[in-house]
């Protein structure tokens, strides 16, 4: 459908509330949580449009009047229908400006306060369909507002206005109400790890995995952690001034207080460890924290686990176990080890690489509650000698590095870069049928 018009405008109209809440203690969830009242226009299936208030019309024979209308494929159009001047214009159209289509036919958004300020007419294109003038606005229309439509059949261009001709016709107005839009949770915990419900007593951290990016600064009110009768630990973890998230917002880590971990430091002598062996815990994640758009998560989500002994012993590769595929195959490298690991850490400190040093890529799966990492190469294996290469930064479920154990370390911030040692573990791929 061609389109023979054009108007331009500098304003579109939509307000966000963020949330706003705060306790004394920061263990309490807010009591109120004010949710999004701007959908972003690309949101918009309005299923109906309601044409809610005063349509002045103009008298006429043929029932001239402005309808708001779903169009297939598209957002809905504002149309005057019913005038007895269609065909003329269809005749003139090509050589309307903006200005003129404006004149004419505009669109604006009602202010929700009365205004001495002149708001300009919304963008849009205008075009002649079946006996009607059409108007197409550029950007779906926002829930939630009003808008005013104004047609004006005086102000067609090449109108004569003389004492002879036919007498002078009020403006006509039709005001249409966008309905508001309910908000829809989608967003949902997709895992946390680690994924055994078996964990040490100086278990290091929890990464908390979203279907899609977070809302920052709620995460540590909106997290709890509950013992056997499900009364909350008082501060059992790490609050950070600047949470930890990923790039896309997605995984959040959630530190236990490392001061409570390691032995011979106040905290831990004092208050003692978050949690103990013996003992059975629940994480608990609230429903009320908003995604990225200010809308609550779909449901909440608890992790139940149990407390074994605290682990004091570094991850060691000589006990890991490698198993090596066939050649021409595109079978995996796996690589089995005693004790869950960081996942984390898993997916980025281990490289395969040939004889030649030349990284190989694929695709790796981390899996049995993180205690078997498997490498899938892009390319079917060719015989010969390769190497698992591990940074020595890897961690187990206590913080423990290869070679270096977390009780003796110093907490270190979580950096974007980790500088790293790497330790070869060799395996060899042979000829199918070898």
């Amino acid at each position: 459908m061609k389109s023979i018009g054009s108007s331009e405008s500098r304003v579109r109209h939509g307000r966000r509330l963020l949330p706003s809440c705060r306790t004394k203690r920061r263990r309490v969830s807010c009591l109120a949580v004010l949710t999004l009242t701007f959908l972003s226009a690309s949101e918009l299936r309005p299923s109906t449009v309601q044409d809610s208030v005063s349509a002045e019309t103009v008298p006429s024979d043929n029932a001239l009047t402005i309808r708001l209308e779903e169009e297939a494929g598209s957002h809905p159009v504002f149309k005057v229908v019913g005038w007895n001047e269609i065909g003329l214009v269809q005749s003139e159209a090509a050589n309307y400006g903006a200005d003129q289509w404006q004149a004419l036919f505009a669109v604006y958004v009602e202010p929700d306060q009365p205004s001495a300020v002149s708001v300009p007419p919304i963008l849009g294109s205008y075009r002649l369909e079946e006996g009607a003038l059409i108007f197409q606005p550029r950007f779906p229309l926002e829930p939630g507002l009003r808008y005013r439509a104004v047609f004006n059949p005086m102000m067609r261009p090449g109108l004569e206005k003389s004492a002879a001709g036919p007498p002078a016709t009020d403006p006509m107005t039709a005001r249409f109400d966008i309905p508001k839009s309910e908000a829809i949770a989608s967003t949902t915990v997709e895992h946390v790890y680690p994924s055994t419900d078996r964990l040490p007593e100086n278990q290091l951290k929890f990464y908390l995995h979203f279907s899609a990016p977070m809302s920052r600064g709620e995460a540590y009110q909106r997290i709890h952690l509950l013992d056997e009768q499900r009364v909350q630990i008082d501060w059992p973890f790490l609050e950070l001034g600047e949470e930890l998230w990923d790039r896309e917002g997605k995984r959040f880590t959630l530190f236990f207080d490392p001061g409570r971990i390691k032995r011979g430091l106040l905290p831990h002598e004092e208050v003692g460890v978050p949690i103990r062996e013996g003992k059975n815990y629940t994480l608990v994640i609230d429903r009320d924290w908003p995604d990225a758009s200010g809308i609550p998560l779909k449901e909440g989500f608890e992790k139940a686990f149990g407390v074994g002994a605290a682990d004091r012993e570094s991850p060691d590769p000589k006990n890991w176990r490698l198993t090596a595929p066939q050649g021409g195959t595109l079978q995996p490298l796996s690589v089995e080890f005693p004790e869950p690991l960081d996942r984390a850490l898993l997916l980025r400190l281990l490289d395969v690489r040939d004889l030649a040093e030349n990284l190989l890529e694929g695709s790796i799966q981390v899996d049995r509650d993180e205690t078997r990492w498997q490498f899938t190469p892009r390319e079917p294996w060719s015989p010969g000698n390769y190497s698992l290469l591990v940074g020595t930064t890897l961690e187990d479920l206590a913080g423990n590095r290869i070679g270096r154990l977390f009780e003796v370390d110093v907490f270190e911030r979580v950096e974007e870069r980790i500088t790293r040692e790497t330790i070869p573990l060799p395996f060899k791929v042979l000829t199918t049928g070898k």
